[in-house]
């Protein structure tokens, strides 16, 4: 099926409607809200307005934070209009959705007042600054090892059900990568555990009730699952008919494990424009170099030659010397490869795995959007078959050919580009967001050499 004929709900209703006044006002909302660009699929829109969305944040579940104002202030302020927000409630500080009773057991059929108030503070914020939030419904490792002793619908901690009637365990000890809490399979596709469901369509009725108030909303099934894809569209698909009852079309996605996006697992989402509306790519930001340029662009070809072009998000970039996954060259060089390449979305990953939004975050995210500001950026293709004696991961392209040329360096280099009359070079430093005046260049073949070793991008126009 036609990936645009999908995402033009809007226009749907307007005919169903018979083109009358309160379907013409549905139509507004719609493109008012985040949706897929209608100039250009691969991108988001915004208000009517394409956009790219660029960000980081220090944590992944913001709702939850004491200084959230502080944190979107200075993301704002560097460019930055996208955060993640995990509906995660194992940290310190944390509350959960439940109310806690005087025995210190939950009742998962009345609510935490303050949870709730976070979460409304949290949207009303994001959605005063235009800050588009991608919002992930599960938050996988809440239920598994140390935390899932702790988390309600664990049935020694609730006064709604017990082990037998849940068929819960008291204890999963195992990572979620082995998918040992059946909490995953209550759907009716898998298990059917209608008792548990009961519970989890109550939460997800409940986040709903807040949500669909808000434009500024992305939503993701999970993070990083490995269980059943049923699970994912189950969610997806009940959250979009939520959606659609109240006017709306809501965006969706599933953030799979598998580093590599050829893993079959991916194509769930890739393959399923219906019940998937963007597709999250953030565990190719675990590759690095080619690999990680090459895993992009190869899934935006594969969205394309079945007729299903949408945006490629990018939640998490990992990557930081202090952390686990990866160097902090890493992190930046992905962010950049990410946004030339064509991704829709780039957002450093929390610390100590990612940059939050430190000082480097902070300069790469207000230089990526200078550049993207004022250039003709939506337009423009990755090409380094433009690039002549390239060396691997020597230097990335995007253009246009024969008007506009992005050029990025990660670590210095020199190469060679065929040039028509009247180019000129301007270079940028892209953690000092440095710009040095343009210079004009000859016609036909041009050296370009970058000396500097910590990530320079020549912007070549005509």
């Amino acid at each position: 099926m036609n990936c645009k004929l999908i995402q033009s709900f809007g226009l749907l209703i307007f005919i169903l409607a018979g083109c009358n006044q309160p379907a013409k006002q549905a139509i507004e909302e719609t493109r008012q809200a985040i949706m897929p660009s209608e100039k250009n699929q691969q991108y988001w829109q915004y208000k009517g307005k394409e956009v790219l969305l660029l960000g980081g944040s220090v944590e992944d579940n913001l709702f939850q934070i004491t200084n959230l104002n502080e944190q979107l202030d200075l993301l704002q302020s560097c460019g930055g209009n996208y955060v993640r927000n995990t509906l995660s409630c194992r940290d310190s500080g944390n509350v959960w959705p439940f109310l806690q009773l005087e025995d210190g057991k939950y009742d998962l059929n009345q609510w935490n007042p303050l949870y709730w108030q976070r979460l409304e503070n949290f949207f009303e914020a994001t959605a005063k600054r235009e800050i588009i939030v991608q919002m992930e419904l599960w938050a996988t490792f809440d239920f598994y090892r140390d935390f899932w002793l702790i988390n309600p619908y664990n049935p020694a901690n609730n006064v709604n059900y017990n082990q037998a009637r849940s068929k819960l365990p008291m204890e999963v000890p195992t990572h979620p990568i082995f998918t040992n809490n059946p909490f995953f399979r209550s759907v009716p596709q898998a298990d059917c555990n209608l008792k548990l469901l009961e519970y989890q369509q109550k939460f997800i009725d409940k986040v709903l009730s807040y949500s669909l108030k808000y434009p500024n909303i992305l939503y993701c099934m999970d993070n990083e699952t490995s269980v059943t894809s049923n699970w994912g569209s189950f969610w997806a698909k009940y959250i979009k008919k939520v959606g659609k009852e109240k006017g709306l079309y809501l965006q969706t996605t599933e953030m799979w494990d598998p580093w590599d996006l050829n893993h079959v697992a991916h194509r769930e989402t890739l393959d399923h424009p219906e019940t998937y509306s963007f597709v999250d790519i953030s565990q190719n930001n675990h590759n690095q170099g080619e690999e990680h340029w090459q895993n992009g662009i190869a899934q935006i070809n594969h969205l394309k030659t079945i007729n299903a072009l949408r945006p490629l998000n990018n939640v998490k970039i990992y990557g930081n010397d202090s952390g686990r996954h990866q160097t902090t060259r890493n992190a930046v060089e992905s962010f950049i490869k990410n946004v030339l390449f064509g991704a829709a979305s780039a957002r450093f990953h929390r610390p100590t795995s990612g940059q939050g939004i430190n000082e480097t975050a902070q300069s790469v995210i207000r230089c990526m959007r200078s550049i993207t500001d004022t250039t003709t950026f939506f337009t423009g293709q990755p090409a380094n078959h433009l690039l002549e004696n390239r060396e691997p991961n020597e230097a990335y392209c995007r253009a246009i050919a024969g008007e506009e040329y992005l050029i990025y360096f990660p670590a210095g280099g020199s190469i060679e580009i065929d040039l028509p009359s009247g180019a000129s070079i301007t270079w940028v430093d892209v953690l000092q967001n440095e710009w040095i005046k343009a210079k004009d260049l000859t016609s036909g073949k041009n050296e370009i050499t970058s000396s500097n070793d910590k990530h320079a991008i020549a912007i070549i126009q005509l």
